[in-house]
């Protein structure tokens, strides 16, 4: 060899296999940051309507059993602060008459029973109007049945409770 012959230098070129790879790892970089992109949005709209969904959901307050003279269910009531309604749920065949109607009272401790409503159909399940603060301090619900109408305003009932049970305020 002739120290004066230059040595051949390796090429500068690059591979084309390192090109394959490195297009290929880019490909894959941007697919997955497309999916995670995608996903994170799938997410977001999800959490939206789940939210959406949780302010229409009943958000039920109050619950009562009713029971009978023989202590069987006989009235399921909820209350709706959301629907401001009390809604009422027959569990037994018992109707009112003709004449009669059912009236749904509030007992708060040894104070007077007020009057909720008078219940005026005659379906399986059915609701009453009632603001969250006539139930404020009850302790019992109350159903008698009266005259057609109900009592007059001021009016404690006239006869005995057809049923009666605890309202329990529930913890959300």
């Amino acid at each position: 060899m002739n120290p004066e012959t230059p040595l051949p230098s390796p090429s500068r070129r690059v591979s084309p296999w390192w090109r394959a790879l490195a297009i290929t790892l880019l490909l894959a970089l941007l697919l997955g940051w497309a999916t995670a992109t995608s996903m994170v949005t799938q997410l977001q709209a999800q959490i939206t309507h789940l939210q959406k969904r949780l302010i229409q959901v009943p958000q039920i307050r109050q619950v009562a059993v009713l029971l009978d003279a023989q202590g069987q269910p006989a009235m399921l009531a909820t209350f709706n602060p959301q629907e401001r309604a009390l809604t009422l749920q027959r569990l037994n065949d018992v109707k009112e008459g003709r004449e009669d109607s059912m009236q749904v009272w509030a007992i708060a401790g040894d104070a007077p029973p007020r009057s909720i409503g008078v219940i005026e159909s005659k379906y399986k399940t059915l609701q009453l109007p009632v603001d969250e603060a006539a139930l404020q301090g009850v302790t019992e619900l109350g159903i008698s049945a009266e005259n057609k109408g109900g009592v007059p305003a001021g009016s404690g009932p006239s006869l005995p409770w057809l049923f009666k049970g605890w309202l329990v305020v529930k913890s959300i």
